[in-house]
C-alpha cells in the first residue's frame, strides 16, 4: 500500500519546489541596427542654359521626290493634299497633318527667316495601320494624286 504520508510529503515538496522554480523572463527580439546611411550626395544646382538671343534657321530636309514639299507655305500644302487633317501651331512652328488609305503624312513648318511666314522644312510619313515608316516620297505621291 501507498503511505498517504508519503504522498502528502511528495505532493507539497513538488508544489514548494514549483514556486522556487520562475518562468524565463520575456525580451522583446532584437533586430540588427540599419547601417547609418549617408546623405545623398550633393549635387551643385544647374542653371538653364542662357536663351539664346536672335533667330535660328532650322535645317531644311533635302531628299528626292519632297522638292513639290519642301519650301511650300499651308495653304499650298492644303491646295496640293486638301484640308490638313490636323493644323497644330506651336510658336512660330506649325504642324500639317494629311491622311488618305495610303498613308500619313506630317509636314513640318518653320520660319526661314526673322518674322517670315513659316514653310515646310521637314517630313515624316508612316501607315495608319501600325505606324510603321513608310517612304516620305511615295507618300507625298499618293495623297497627291486625290
Amino acid at each position: 500500500m501507498i503511505n498517504k504520508a508519503r504522498i502528502f510529503t511528495l505532493s507539497l515538496l513538488s508544489g514548494l519546489l514549483a514556486a522556487c522554480v520562475s518562468a524565463p523572463e520575456y525580451r522583446a527580439p532584437t533586430y540588427p541596427r540599419p547601417a547609418p546611411t549617408r546623405p545623398p550626395a550633393s549635387v551643385p544646382p544647374t542653371s538653364p542654359p542662357p536663351p539664346t538671343r536672335g533667330f535660328i534657321a532650322p535645317q531644311v530636309m533635302r531628299m528626292p521626290g519632297l522638292e513639290g514639299v519642301i519650301g511650300r507655305s499651308a495653304p499650298q500644302l492644303e491646295q496640293q493634299f486638301g484640308r490638313a487633317r490636323l493644323n497644330v501651331e506651336e510658336g512660330d512652328s506649325t504642324k500639317l497633318q494629311f491622311t488618305g488609305d495610303a498613308c500619313v503624312l506630317d509636314i513640318y513648318l518653320y520660319p526661314m527667316t526673322t518674322g517670315s511666314p513659316p514653310v515646310a522644312t521637314h517630313v515624316e510619313a508612316r501607315r495608319a495601320s501600325d505606324g510603321r515608316d513608310v517612304d516620305r516620297a511615295a507618300c507625298v505621291a499618293a495623297l497627291g494624286r486625290r
